[in-house]
């Protein structure tokens, strides 16, 4: 399981290093120049030397109590994984990618809507809630952390050289951006290095691995010539010739079509878009943000794009 422990004592050893102080000893910055160019290490959440570290880290703009305001329901006796999210474990996750632009990309309204982009994800994958639920349908995020009632094993064997199905190993959906399938376990293992392929239930076992997998799945590309979700939220992802006349646009609705494609996208102004779309202007608002910092409805939408991924094109398009 993961290396908790190490990271603990690695941060708390950086601490005495730090040269620029931002208020929080275990937040100071320690800032050097490479190429001509600035890069910094930034407390126990930002320990790889990286331009973006030099901006403020997640704990710094979001706090436990906005955590707990955006999932509020997670713990309520109906939930399904009682007691098994929580903040210190996002943020725990969030160390492995915070270098590397996750929600410390850009000024700190850009980093907060890709937060908010990124938990609406979260949130609608996650919820239990419904049109009359207490607190109303979007608090009821991390209700789940497992598939309850899988109709298959998830077992594909056309990775059977790549990634092949371990027997008893059920690859059904987990985590806080569910992942399915082996290939999908297996390649989140590699980058995380876990043995998911052998142990897919680590996720719904830890929080931090499953936030962890769920922020790996955002900033990873489906295939090579394609963006990923934060590329394309975070303004680096410049569309194509192609990509212009299948609608695809930057933006929020570009990041549910490239995380989910044709289930979601291209067919409209359907029930299932509208719902992450919802969570993301709810946590918006909860996070003290404007709707109007969204963009305007055709960034918002994916109703009209044609899918990335197209089901019928590759096994690697399913979630």
């Amino acid at each position: 399981m993961m290396k908790v422990s190490v990271w603990i004592i690695l941060a708390l050893a950086l601490v005495d290093l730090a040269i620029v102080v931002n208020g929080d000893d275990s937040e100071k910055t320690v800032v050097k120049t490479v190429n001509g160019k600035k890069v910094c290490k930034r407390g126990w959440e930002c320990l790889d030397w990286s331009e973006y570290c030099c901006n403020e880290t997640i704990s710094d703009f979001f706090q436990p109590y906005q955590f707990e305001n955006l999932f509020s329901k997670r713990n309520t006796p109906v939930a399904k994984a009682v007691g098994f999210w929580d903040y210190q474990s996002f943020i725990l996750a969030t160390t492995s990618f915070q270098h590397l632009g996750f929600c410390t990309t850009g000024g700190k309204t850009m980093q907060m809507k890709e937060l908010a982009a990124f938990l609406a994800h979260v949130g609608c994958k996650t919820s239990c809630g419904y049109g009359v639920a207490t607190g109303g349908p979007l608090a009821w995020g991390l209700c789940y952390n497992r598939e309850m009632s899988p109709s298959q094993s998830y077992c594909d064997d056309f990775y059977k050289y790549t990634y092949p199905c371990t027997p008893g190993a059920e690859y059904y959906g987990r985590g806080a951006i569910p992942i399915f399938w082996n290939y999908n376990y297996g390649a989140a293992g590699d980058a995380l290095k876990e043995d998911l392929l052998n142990h897919p239930e680590y996720i719904e076992q830890n929080a931090t691995l499953a936030f962890q997998a769920a922020i790996w799945k955002w900033m990873t590309s489906v295939k090579k010539s394609q963006p990923s979700a934060h590329e394309i939220f975070v303004g680096k992802w410049k569309p194509t010739k192609n990509d212009t006349l299948a609608k695809r646009v930057p933006g929020f609705g570009a990041t549910m079509n490239v995380l989910y494609g044709e289930q979601v996208c291209g067919q409209g102004d359907i029930d299932a878009m509208n719902n992450f779309i919802s969570h993301y202007q709810y946590y918006l608002d909860l996070m003290g943000l404007n709707r109007e910092d969204a963009g305007p409805h055709e960034y918002l939408t994916c109703a009209e794009q044609a899918a990335f991924n197209p089901a019928t094109s590759s096994p690697s398009a399913s979630s």
